[in-house]
């Protein structure tokens, strides 16, 4: 009975894990169709939403398994960027998550750890796949960027393989709560400098990472947003020469 259970809550934290990997495996995409919402708004140019789901989805599902078996056939078509990144980054990151639900996992913060490290490497290898490789013995751009991002391949899945055979922690506790706000500062930063301008963008980005932590003190937090937005204002167009807005669009307007 102890044994089926113990099996049991195995089961369920291998499925958990997986489907997390799932979902570092289309990380990619669903970024790219975040900040395709923007367009919508006006607040950045690019490929609108539809046309990002679409490209994507035919990428997985037919673009890359045509090229995949189109390479063992000998065909020498050129794949685009949403085929080179199924094939080099979300097809691994899949095989990894279908081969997680049969493992036993004995340090999920190895296994885990591992598997996020191999992902930014596979990421790292796409970016660089259109890029200039060696030509004999000279250097092309790609080079460097394919050389560590083979190297941290191949450390990563050195880590998962130790916590598949050493024992060790189980997943400790993380919060989100942090790297969500953080990211989302970020990203409203990107989205609103054009058409709010340097200064209310770079205090409300502040704002809103201020907001990741429950021990902000808010009053503090405004004097200390004022301040950076006072020297984004100084820097940006006079010390660094950007060609920046300062106020919103419609201000100015």
């Amino acid at each position: 009975m102890a044994d089926t259970m113990g099996h049991s809550a195995t089961a369920t934290r291998n499925t958990k894990v997986a489907l997390g990997f799932c979902l570092l495996a289309i990380a990619p995409q669903i970024f790219e169709l975040i900040w395709s919402i923007g367009t919508i708004f006006g607040w950045g140019t690019g490929r609108g939403p539809a046309a990002v789901v679409t490209s994507h989805a035919t990428a997985l599902l037919a673009g890359a398994p045509s090229a995949l078996f189109g390479s063992f056939g000998g065909g020498a078509k050129k794949a685009s960027s949403e085929v080179l990144l199924a094939l080099i980054y979300s097809y691994p990151l899949f095989a990894v998550a279908i081969l997680t639900l049969f493992m036993t996992i004995r340090s999920a913060q190895d296994y885990v750890g591992g598997v996020v490290l191999m992902a930014l490497a596979l990421l790292a290898l796409w970016a660089s796949s259109d890029l200039q490789g060696m030509r004999g013995f000279s250097f092309g751009a790609g080079t460097a960027p394919r050389m560590f991002g083979g190297l941290l391949v191949a450390l990563s899945a050195g880590i998962a393989l130790t916590g598949l055979l050493t024992d060790g922690p189980a997943m400790a506790h993380y919060s989100w709560r942090g790297p969500l706000f953080v990211v989302a500062a970020i990203l409203f930063f990107a989205l609103a400098i054009r058409p709010l301008g340097v200064v209310v963008t770079a205090f409300a980005s502040f704002m809103i990472a201020a907001t990741g932590s429950h021990e902000t003190r808010w009053l503090e937090a405004v004097i200390v947003g004022a301040c950076l937005t006072l020297g984004c204002a100084i820097l940006f167009p006079y010390v660094l020469g950007l060609p920046m807005p300062m106020f919103p669009r419609f201000l100015i307007q």
